[in-house]
């Protein structure tokens, strides 16, 4: 579940758990609806923010927490303990403290603690944000693999879209309490449902020009110039006003009879890839070319923009608007 601060991520993650009451529907696990139950009976297992690990306790005593809270016997306890620490990297270190563990070995800890309780539902609720960006990349591996082979769902929050297009399976993005868009990670960055989901997905962000429709295939940004679409609009009146995106690294540097000139005023050097950020028909405007195309310096440039990558936007509303395939339009 993606979305920015205060979009409504870690409520419903609160709802799944049993925590907030909720106004209306069902929440479902396995098959089983489980609105009237108890948190302990939800069969969920959460792992936050902070850890909360228990710091007078070792690694060994907070993973195993819960099963001695249950009543499981110690014998029991320990060789699920020992399992779970085998399998999260932590075997060497369950006599230690949390004071004294990094930080990715106490978010394992803390992993360990939910794993050990085999819940039906894992519930993430932001966990690597405190982490430092090397830390983060490491523990988006190991959660990935760790759920490769426990198998069980898990539902996952944060506010880092790169988080979520590398974790998930499905992705959920939420925008003031409201669920934009669900799909592959694929599919909701190649085609967005909204300009927000565009907008949102996607490093640096899609580029935005307001346009108006002045045939069923074509646009006019504001400057005059016009560009192509891949299809016919059918659904939209003549003069309408729409906008145009397209990412920053499906523009092309090139001079030509549809090209529009862009004026770069700044320039970032990302190693493999340069961003040139500039001003395209009077709009902010970043283009992403490979290290070593375009200018070093700021200049004049000129760029084209394929009609395929042209995603285009209701002016208002803000949602998708697909072009008509030929077939459809012909019938």
């Amino acid at each position: 579940m993606l979305g920015p601060s205060g979009c409504g991520k870690s409520t419903l993650l609160r709802m799944i758990a049993g925590l907030e009451e909720i106004t209306g529907g069902e929440i479902a696990i396995a098959g089983r609806v489980v609105n009237a139950l108890e948190p302990r009976a939800r069969g969920c297992a959460m792992v936050f923010q902070n850890y909360a690990l228990y710091p007078h306790m070792t690694v060994a005593d907070n993973i195993g927490y819960a099963l001695k809270v249950a009543g499981v016997a110690k014998a029991e306890r320990r060789a699920r303990v020992a399992r779970v620490a085998d399998t999260l990297g932590l075997a060497e270190f369950l006599d230690r403290k949390p004071a004294a563990l990094s930080g990715g070995q106490r978010q394992r800890v803390a992993m360990g603690r939910a794993m050990i309780r085999e819940p039906s539902v894992f519930l993430f609720d932001e966990p690597l944000s405190n982490l430092d960006a090397k830390l983060r990349v490491q523990m988006r591996v190991e959660i990935k693999r760790l759920h490769q082979r426990l198998g069980a769902t898990s539902v996952f929050v944060t506010h880092d879209q790169v988080e979520a297009m590398t974790l998930a399976d499905r992705l959920v993005v939420m925008n003031k309490g409201r669920i934009e868009q669900v799909g592959s990670p694929a599919e909701v960055y190649r085609r967005p449902a909204s300009r927000f989901v565009a907008g949102f997905i996607g490093s640096p962000p899609m580029n935005f020009l307001p346009a108006r429709l002045v045939s069923p295939d074509v646009v006019a940004l504001e400057s005059g110039h016009r560009l192509a679409l891949a299809g016919p609009v059918r659904s939209l009146a003549i003069g309408s006003p729409v906008v145009a995106g397209f990412r920053p690294e499906h523009m092309r540097l090139e001079p030509g009879a549809d090209a529009i000139p862009f004026e770069t005023e700044m320039v970032e050097e990302l190693g493999a890839t340069r961003l040139l950020h500039g001003r395209l028909a009077g709009a902010d405007c970043v283009v992403a070319v490979p290290s070593g195309i375009g200018a070093q310096t700021v200049g004049s440039l000129f760029a084209r923009i394929v009609p395929d990558v042209i995603h285009l936007f209701d002016g208002e509303a803000g949602n998708r608007i697909e072009p008509q395939p030929a077939a459809l339009v012909a019938e």
